[in-house]
């Protein structure tokens, strides 16, 4: 559900330290917000301040948000530490092999370009004559 940014309201949080927002702010200017933040049903956010943070500096006017309801105060506090503590960073294997994977796709070789090429030309060349 989409609601206005200048409706939430942020109390209590464990987080006092937001850090640099300026890589996470490029990734939501690039991608889009890839996953929403949590309220409560008055609109207090449980989970995603530095999104908040994020978009209120792009100048979103409304964000995705999920409202989660019948929540004591010890579950929105055990909501916000679980979001925080559970993550997991890439270890520098998977981020070396994140990237290779990545550097080929968006740079392929001469054969992968020319098998592209080949399919590409069948597929339209099949579209084209079921239309007829």
């Amino acid at each position: 559900m989409q609601i206005n940014v200048k409706d939430i309201s942020v109390k209590n949080r464990i987080r006092v330290n937001l850090g640099n927002l300026n890589q996470l702010m490029e990734s939501i200017r690039h991608y889009g917000l890839m996953n929403p933040i949590i309220v409560t049903p008055r609109y207090e956010l449980i989970a995603g301040q530095r999104r908040l943070e994020a978009v209120k500096r792009l100048g979103w006017q409304k964000i995705e948000a999920r409202v989660v309801d019948n929540l004591s105060d010890a579950d929105r506090l055990e909501m916000e530490i679980d979001e925080n503590l559970h993550r997991r960073p890439l270890n520098p294997d998977e981020l070396a092999d994140g990237y290779s994977r990545l550097t080929r796709l968006r740079n392929p070789g001469f054969f992968r370009r020319l098998w592209r090429s080949i399919t590409g030309f069948f597929k339209r060349l099949f579209k084209f004559r079921k239309r007829r």
